[in-house]
């Protein structure tokens, strides 16, 4: 394995850095949320929503894998990883949400023409955001379990049923579902995928507040919901393949090592600062030093798995067992890497970042005892459902053992 740019690969390195530094507004260089902002009643970052928008769509950059003949920069992976590695450094928003990096590749596998004309512009544009919805409560890891039912009446399929765990619905313009249009089939057939717009009557969501006080997760319900049946995306009662698919891009993650570097090397920072030195723990235990050290050497082995991924991908390979161990691996750092920084700072890792008992932003107003504005406290208390989302670590454990391992099913 090579780990160093082509020439080409260094010039479009140059060529990412050069946008990033001349195109991202103040107040993303140090990260923020486009899907919030874009809908924010604050004008400022609606403008710089706006504005960050349009640089990546200045250079085709806003669906940087999705083919010119859609909108997208048809990047080969080796380049979609360089550019994702060096926004992820920057701490640059990705613009798009779900709709550049699930459903729009979704949609241009198994969409109809007109699906695809009357949706992908308008993702790359920044119109339309999309969220997904596809657990149930009781039907998380056992999706295909799900009960939401879709009957066909006329034009329209009829939708009831509840969705959970539903990130950013607050945010979102549409929905793409999986619903069960054919209750006599095996679980895993007779769902199908449905696009609807969060304007139809009948569609509603209730907010999921987390332990550290933030509205991430959403309950959404659906009373007698209709949705045009030309709003099916591939075969009827075989939308459980469609959302397969879309889940490969999902974990195809290759961002998530870039985020565990950057978290020790702030961590490691700051225990090298005066104020650091005084409130951490590590002249007084010789065991926390080789936790950081074990943190360390694990973020590298994390790049590593994701660089295996885009390698493959590179190589005309679809990554299978080598995704999920990839996401296996990097949910189970963040909660390595949270618990580690908050056993460094001790007890001052008691103190949330925000003076607020409700903490909605990052923003909130400084707790002058908290170290690094609560971030290990945050993430410590916010990590506990990252070996849940996406896929449980038993899982990730299982596709690794049956499909990576060749083991029998238990």
């Amino acid at each position: 394995m090579d780990w160093n740019d082509s020439h080409d690969q260094a010039a479009f390195r140059s060529e990412v850095r050069a946008l990033i530094d001349s195109g991202l507004p103040e107040g993303y260089d140090s990260g923020g949320d486009w899907v919030s902002d874009r809908k924010s009643e604050d004008a400022e970052r609606r403008a710089r929503a706006k504005a960050w928008q349009q640089a990546l769509a200045d250079k085709g950059w806003v669906a940087p894998h999705w083919p010119k003949e859609y909108g997208g920069a048809g990047l080969s992976p080796l380049e979609q990883f360089i550019f994702k590695q060096e926004m992820t450094e920057a701490g640059a928003p990705a613009v798009g949400g779900q709709g550049v990096s699930q459903l729009g590749p979704t949609i241009i596998v198994h969409g109809t023409d007109e699906q695809k004309a009357e949706h992908l512009p308008k993702i790359l544009s920044g119109e339309v955001n999309w969220q997904q919805g596809y657990s149930e409560p009781g039907s998380g890891s056992d999706l295909a379990s799900l009960q939401t039912r879709a009957v066909r009446d006329g034009d329209d399929f009829v939708v009831n049923g509840q969705k959970i765990w539903t990130s950013s619905a607050e945010y979102a313009d549409w929905l793409y579902v999986l619903g069960r249009t054919d209750p006599e089939a095996p679980k895993h057939r007779g769902i199908s995928f449905l696009l609807m717009n969060m304007d139809t009557p009948g569609i509603s969501i209730r907010p999921l507040i987390d332990m550290a006080g933030f509205r991430t997760f959403n309950e959404t319900f659906f009373e007698d919901v209709r949705v045009p049946a030309s709003n099916v995306v591939g075969e009827l009662n075989r939308g459980w393949y469609v959302g397969a698919t879309l889940l490969d891009f999902e974990r195809s993650n290759i961002t998530g090592a870039i985020t565990s570097r950057k978290t020790i090397q702030r961590l490691l920072d700051y225990v090298h600062t005066e104020e650091g030195d005084d409130r951490s723990r590590l002249n007084e235990s010789i065991e926390l030093r080789h936790q950081i050290a074990d943190r360390y050497v694990e973020t590298e082995v994390q790049f590593n798995f994701s660089f295996r991924i885009i390698s493959m991908q590179a190589g005309g390979q679809i990554p299978n067992y080598e995704a999920s161990t990839s996401k296996l691996f990097n949910s189970e750092l963040t909660q390595k890497l949270a618990r580690t920084g908050t056993q460094v700072l001790g007890m001052y890792a008691q103190f949330w970042g925000s003076d607020d008992s409700v903490r909605n932003t990052y923003d909130d107003p400084v707790n002058p005892y908290a170290p690094m504005k609560g971030l290990f406290t945050r993430s410590y208390v916010r990590s506990v459902p990252s070996t849940i989302a996406a896929g449980t670590s038993e899982i990730q454990r299982n596709i690794i053992a049956t499909r990576g391992l060749g083991l029998p099913r238990g």
